[in-house]
């Protein structure tokens, strides 16, 4: 059965893109057929990130105005089969993006794949609203510092009463999981940033992964490249661990510096 997983936070800058594209890569490369949608109207980072850039035609917006077939605005990735990109609209206006309009276009995508990432911009505005809109699970990506964690907690509350699910009343809500982007156990340990533990007390949401402050990411993009499959960094084995949690397999939570597995057990009695 198809399902469409919204990646999102509240506050920019955040790793959202890099974890979407990251996300999408390790689930492919896990053997699902997967496609990944840029749903930020304007700013279209997603296909650089990917490495695609340069084969975009057709897109998101040209597919919900009739302009294009999905089948013509999908890249397949060059370097898995099963993995696929819908890019978005660089120049045209954000209100192109309708609710009806992506809904017929998941509904295709659930029709083909079993994995629909969305790659929500940041914020509360109309694209981050559709790309939750009709999601069966949500990745919440925040970093360690108080700012990131209180908008998180705003998209929590938009994710528990704006979407789909929950107009319908429906008592099986979004799943949401919290993904902690870089990290450093030094800085935190020197209370220069919040510890893994503050976190999970504020959003009280499971915790997929907890990705290091590495340069790796930087590399991978700059590159074009998921940093999930550019090199072995610890970022790289972190976003690995993370999408096997996600893919349903039961890893144990290993953060240096920090006592998680013990407050794990106390708020969810298992690690994600």
């Amino acid at each position: 059965m198809s399902k469409v997983i919204v990646v999102t936070s509240g506050k920019g800058g955040v790793g959202k893109t890099t974890s979407s594209a990251a996300i999408s890569a390790g689930l492919a490369s896990r053997g699902h057929r997967t496609v990944v949608i840029d749903f930020d109207v304007g700013l279209r980072n997603l296909d650089m990130i990917m490495g695609c850039e340069r084969r975009v035609v057709f897109d998101f917006i040209n597919v919900i105005q009739g302009d294009a077939k999905l089948n013509q605005a999908l890249i397949r990735d060059r370097r898995l089969d099963n993995l696929y990109v819908l890019p978005t609209s660089q120049t045209r206006d954000k209100d192109a993006l309708t609710q009806e309009g992506v809904e017929k276009v998941l509904n295709e995508l659930r029709e083909e794949f079993d994995y629909i990432i969305c790659d929500s911009p940041a914020g509360i505005e109309r694209g981050a609203q559709l790309a939750m809109y009709y999601a069966d699970e949500a990745v919440v990506v925040t970093n360690p510092e108080v700012s990131s964690v209180r908008d998180s907690d705003r998209m929590l509350g938009l994710l528990s009463s704006k979407t789909a699910r929950a107009e319908r009343g429906e008592e099986d809500q979004i799943k949401s999981h919290l993904l902690l982007t870089r990290f450093d156990p030094k800085r935190s340990g020197d209370g220069e940033m919040m510890s893994v533990e503050d976190v999970l007390e504020i959003l009280a949401i499971p915790l997929l992964g907890v990705i290091p402050e590495s340069p790796a990411v930087l590399r991978a993009s700059n590159v074009g490249v998921p940093v999930i499959l550019n090199e072995k960094s610890r970022a790289a084995t972190a976003y690995e661990e993370a999408v096997a949690r996600l893919d349903g397999e039961d890893i144990p939570m290993k953060i240096e510096g920090e006592k998680v597995p013990g407050l794990m057990s106390r708020l969810f009695g298992r690690s994600a």
